[in-house]
Order: C-alpha cells, then structure tokens, then sequence
C-alpha cells in the first residue's frame, strides 16, 4: 500500500478571487504546499499586493487580470496560465460576492449582478478550464460553496440562490468529468474571519448569533480552509468526486 501524498509541487493552481478574502488564503495553502499559482482578479493592484505576499512565502505566482463574468476574457486568461506554466492542475473556483437585502428589496440589478459573479463566473471558469484538463485527463476542480447553498438565513436571497445551484454544478460536472479523472467537489464555509467581514463581525449582538450556531463556539478562521482545500486538491482525495465539503464549526450539524 502506497500512501498518497498532500504534496503538490510542480502543479499549477488557477484560483479565481485569489487576491483577498478566503481566497486569498486558500491560496496561501496550496501555495504553502507547493503548487505554483495564477491569481485572477478584476483589480490589478490587489493582485499585485496578493503575488508580492505570496513570493514574499517564496512562493511562485503570477497575476491574470478578468472579469469572471465575461466568456471572452475568461478564455484568454485560461490561455495565459498555459501559457505562462504549461498546465493547470487545479482550479479553485472561489470568485464571488454578496448584497444582502430583504427579499422585497431586492433589485433585479442585484439578483443579476450576484448571480453574474457567483454562478455564471463558476460555469465560464469551470468549462474553460475542464476544456484543458480533459486533454490531459487529469485534474482537481474546487468550487466555493457556502452553508447557504444548504440552509436558508434571512436577507440572502440572491447570494443563497447562487450557492445552491453551485452545489449542484460540483455534482453534475463530476459526473461529467469522471471519465477523464478530473475530481469535482466543493468547499461550503461558514463565516470566516476576514478583513472584509471584520467590521460587521465587530457586532456584539451578530457575532454572539454566529458563534451561538456552530458546535465549536467560535467563527472560523483562515487557517480552518487550508487543510480541507489542500485535501481536495492532492492526491489524497482521488477517489473523493461530486461532494461540499462543509468547513462549519458544526453549524449543519445541530
């Protein structure tokens, strides 16, 4: 019996939203563990920021700039990663956004701006880079799912929306993409300490809510999504396909 391994030097990660946020520090992870990464983001200076951190960890990474949303820009970038490190091993399809409001005050601009991001940024990156991999026939695909894909809390009508129907892509391509041994499984976070949620984590009375619903009393942090990411893109999980793996504290559970 040959134990595999979590290492994953010489592989390439694409990963969408890399440059803050979980993504960033997904990208942290597989960085720490060798894979040479392509950060793709629509703000050249948080990607710069982002690659400047992360060779700083004596990390190999490069910045692409896109727009999830746009085919086009999606293709070109798929194109300059090749380009630029000969392959893509892994993709961490983590791009995404939120606009919490009410149900009755939900605009369509909003529903279709969240939707844009966070569902068709993850069919256009994910096709485009399944297209490569199935010439290799290899490959990890992770989506970034959250708990709400799977429970319903209020005012996040879109961005739950969104959520769920990533959930049922990861199933779907999986079973598409079984044939040429590319892996499709997602990572569903609970609220995670970041800089961008700090501010409204800062509320005594949110923050007792959110800590007062996971089974380990506590918000997760950064380092929580390492090594839930890292399995999914090793070879450690090559006979896991087509599941969310949910980083919760516990919430799903009670």
């Amino acid at each position: 019996m040959e134990i595999p391994s979590f290492d994953l030097a010489g592989k390439t990660a694409l990963v969408t939203g890399g440059s803050k946020g979980i993504g960033f520090g997904m990208a942290m992870a597989l960085g720490h563990y060798g894979a040479d990464l392509a950060i793709v983001g629509r703000n050249p200076q948080d990607g710069e920021d982002a690659v400047r951190a992360f060779k700083e960890k004596g990390m190999q990474a490069e910045f692409f700039q896109a727009d999830v949303t746009d085919k086009a820009q999606v293709a070109r970038i798929v194109v300059e990663v090749v380009g630029h490190f000969g392959k893509i091993d892994i993709l961490l399809n983590n791009a995404g956004m939120n606009i919490r409001k009410p149900l009755t005050e939900v605009e369509e601009a909003d529903w279709d701006q969240v939707l844009a991001t966070n569902l068709k940024g993850i069919f256009l990156v994910g096709q485009a880079v399944a297209r490569h991999m199935i010439t290799r026939n290899k490959g990890r695909i992770i989506n970034v799912s959250s708990i709400l894909g799977s429970i319903g809390l209020p005012n996040q009508t879109s961005y739950a929306a969104s959520k769920g129907g990533i959930n049922q892509l990861t199933k779907v391509w999986a079973a598409e993409l079984a044939p040429y041994q590319i892996t499709v499984n997602g990572i569903g976070p609970a609220y995670i300490k970041t800089p961008m949620t700090e501010k409204w984590m800062s509320d005594p009375k949110r923050y007792s809510e959110i800590v007062s619903s996971t089974l380990l009393g506590r918000i997760g942090e950064l380092e929580d999504l390492a090594g839930p990411v890292v399995f999914l893109a090793s070879d450690t999980s090559a006979y896991v396909t087509g599941q969310i793996l949910y980083v919760d504290g516990g919430w799903l559970a009670r």
